[in-house]
């Protein structure tokens, strides 16, 4: 049986994923655990974060079970490389379970971690929004530390507005 609307939300996911993948991928290696403070949120921490919620909460309230989340601890994931492999082994996992959701699961109701009673569809949209909002944060880091980073539509803002004369 097609799933028209939950086809097309993991399609969207995956376009959103891809555009934080490659600014992501712009980390330089030494630079993974790095924090512009004390007690902030490192570059690896976001990247092990997003992909916790993914896989442990969305995933999971996706087939109606509570969240699991194991937070965004470096025994998780330590290192570069071992932080790009656990987010592409949860993205793969939180993709299988979205793609069984089927039209009729998206408008039923799931469970918040705090609780709330949400239908699946727009709780699933505040998933985009919450990976779209820490990968702002990687951008600005990136930004402090003068790492160059790809636009994230393909032109630049200084393109747009030369385009737009």
């Amino acid at each position: 049986m097609e799933n028209p609307e939950s086809t097309q939300f993991v399609d969207q996911f995956a376009k959103v994923r891809q555009r934080t993948l490659r600014v992501a991928r712009c980390i330089p290696p030494d630079k993974i655990e790095w924090t512009f403070k004390p007690g902030r949120f490192t570059l690896g921490d976001l990247l092990r974060h997003l992909a916790g919620t993914e896989r442990y909460m969305w995933a999971e309230n996706a087939r109606f079970q509570p969240s699991r989340y194991p937070d965004h601890d470096r025994a998780l994931a330590d290192g570069h490389d071992a932080i790009f492999a656990y987010v592409d082994r949860l993205h793969h996992e939180s993709t299988e379970i979205f793609a069984a959701v089927t039209d009729a699961d998206l408008h039923k109701k799931t469970t918040t971690p705090d609780g709330a009673s949400i239908t699946l569809w727009k709780w699933l949209r505040l998933m985009i929004e919450h990976e779209i909002h820490h990968r702002g944060q990687i951008y600005i880091y990136l930004a402090m530390l003068e790492v160059p980073t790809p636009p994230l539509y393909g032109l630049t803002e200084e393109q747009v507005r030369e385009h737009s004369r």
